[in-house]
């Protein structure tokens, strides 16, 4: 078994705490709850008969992620950046965040997801993209769940990959 720390950070309100209970609950709460300082719980991903240990942290959102303690950040073997697909000033500064982020935690595996995609049509997605500088990984629908299970399926094989190529 493979144990690993996951951070989830990002604006707040861009669905980072929808995006967790959904993953880990399968549910979905309308009402905004703002999380203050942090949530973690876990979870087991099982890929290819192994299994990875998710250690889950909601961070509670600021504007600008140097506002977040640093010591959240150490020890994550990936930080899911989540921005808000109805809202570009959660997109805007994107770029500083992540730079901030590859600079106090330069190993780790980041992944930039753009949530709330159930409120904006398939042409305003891909326009959006287009748009945002650095690589989308995926959208996603805490709502619906769209996506959810795809993403972490897909961090575990990617936390997999140096057990795998060990063998």
């Amino acid at each position: 078994m493979v144990n690993c720390k996951v951070i989830l950070t990002g604006h707040f309100g861009v669905g980072k705490t929808s995006l967790f209970n959904q993953f880990l609950y399968q549910k979905f709460d309308d009402r905004y709850l703002t999380t203050i300082g942090v949530k973690v719980d876990k979870k087991v991903v099982t890929i290819n008969n192994q299994e990875v240990t998710m250690m889950l942290w909601d961070i509670a959102g600021e504007v600008n992620q140097n506002k977040v303690p640093v010591n959240y950040f150490l020890g994550a073997a990936v930080i899911i950046f989540v921005f808000d697909l109805t809202r570009p000033s959660t997109w805007k500064t994107m770029q500083e965040d992540l730079d901030y982020l590859k600079k106090i935690n330069p190993n780790c595996i980041i992944k930039v997801i753009g949530n709330k995609n159930d409120l904006v049509s398939t042409e305003k997605v891909t326009e959006i993209l287009k748009e945002i500088e650095p690589q989308v990984e995926m959208t996603t629908s805490a709502k619906t769940g769209e996506n959810i299970n795809p993403l972490f399926d897909q961090i575990a094989t990617e936390i997999l990959l140096p057990y795998e190529s060990s063998k």
